[in-house]
């Protein structure tokens, strides 16, 4: 398997901490942000592991922050966020090392309809602009029609495909 033209499967076991927290970025349907963080601070975290520059980080952060309609909520921390706010924070903390591709586990869950349309356009733009690859679980099937492909499981086996342009 190949992600952004390195041949992860050849790499040796030591390797692949560096190639996930580099080339995937993941969207946990439980957000996972630390309580003692702004969201700021919880999208910035995975930079601290990256050789991204303070300055260059906390600009992107705060891009992604305002792209999902957060600007004004950058000092708030987790607890201080409705759920669809902090989904949307988890969601720009995955974005924020512009990682290959994107796992996400129902990044629209917690959303109302009109924010998880935006979250989606903003996934969409961003697969189209930058090359990013999203795989999405999901169970609204809103979410799936936003997708270019969506494989319909049931018990862990493939029921059918689709493919939308």
């Amino acid at each position: 398997m190949f992600i952004n033209g390195v041949e992860v499967t050849a790499l040796p076991r030591r390797k692949l901490p560096r190639i996930r927290q580099q080339m995937v970025g993941f969207v946990f349907q439980q957000f996972n942000l630390l309580p003692s963080l702004t969201a700021l601070e919880n999208v910035m975290l995975p930079l601290r592991y990256s050789r991204v520059g303070r300055a260059e980080g906390r600009r992107r952060a705060i891009d992604l922050l305002e792209k999902a309609g957060l600007g004004d909520r950058y000092t708030h921390r987790p607890a201080e966020l409705s759920g669809g706010e902090q989904q949307r924070v988890a969601v720009a903390r995955a974005l924020i090392n512009r990682p290959a591709i994107v796992l996400a586990d129902e990044p629209t869950g917690e959303l109302d309809t009109h924010t998880a349309a935006e979250v989606m356009d903003l996934l969409h733009d961003l697969n189209q602009t930058q090359g990013q690859t999203f795989i999405t679980v999901t169970h609204d099937p809103g979410v799936a029609k936003k997708t270019e492909r969506t494989i319909y499981l049931s018990d862990g086996l493939v029921l059918r495909e689709e493919r939308r342009k």
